[in-house]
């Protein structure tokens, strides 16, 4: 079996055989995954692995199915203590060359699988979003409560947020004083 670098991580829809499914497996390497770390604001990107295959469905689609595996590391929301995360995703989306204009005042997708056909399908591009909304929201450390926070906002004084004008009358009227 040829190592998973080295499959093409986009394939041209011209190319791709009907009949028989176009299997693909991609594992990048350290840089390409700090990459992709920084492009997702993410502390750490140790494990990324997205394989699966691409079929023939209908006359002129195809259909991407496959597995996204990753482990990130993210900031907590509550202490911004390092938050690592184990995420295993099943990915499908239909190519299709039929797509609604989305040009149109109001479109509405029935099928949020659904992507247009163009003459690639670029499996990097596909990983990368996957694995942007399969990662948790609001990363939280083990035993962080956002009543731990809470107390210090609230011993701020509230006076400002009350009145945000106050004392404007004195600034205009020193202003006024000194023309």
């Amino acid at each position: 079996m040829t190592a998973p670098e080295s499959h093409p991580q986009r394939l041209r829809v011209a190319h791709l055989n009907p009949n028989t499914p176009t299997a693909f497996h991609l594992r990048p390497g350290d840089q390409p995954r700090a990459d992709i770390a920084t492009e997702l604001g993410l502390d750490g990107l140790t494990r990324l692995d997205f394989q699966g295959q691409v079929r023939a469905e209908g006359r002129d689609g195809w259909l991407l199915t496959g597995k996204l595996q990753a482990r990130v590391t993210q900031p907590c929301v509550v202490t911004l203590k390092p938050v690592r995360t184990d995420i295993a995703d099943d990915v499908r989306i239909r190519f299709t060359p039929h797509m609604p204009d989305v040009e149109a005042e109001e479109v509405e997708m029935l099928d949020e699988t659904l992507e247009p056909l163009g003459n690639f399908i670029d499996l990097t591009a596909i990983m990368v979003e996957a694995l942007s909304l399969a990662l948790p929201e609001y990363p939280r450390a083990e035993g962080a409560r956002l009543d731990d926070v809470a107390p210090d906002i609230a011993a701020e004084p509230a006076a400002d947020t009350r009145r945000p004008f106050a004392g404007l009358d004195q600034l205009l009227k020193k202003e006024g004083g000194e023309s």
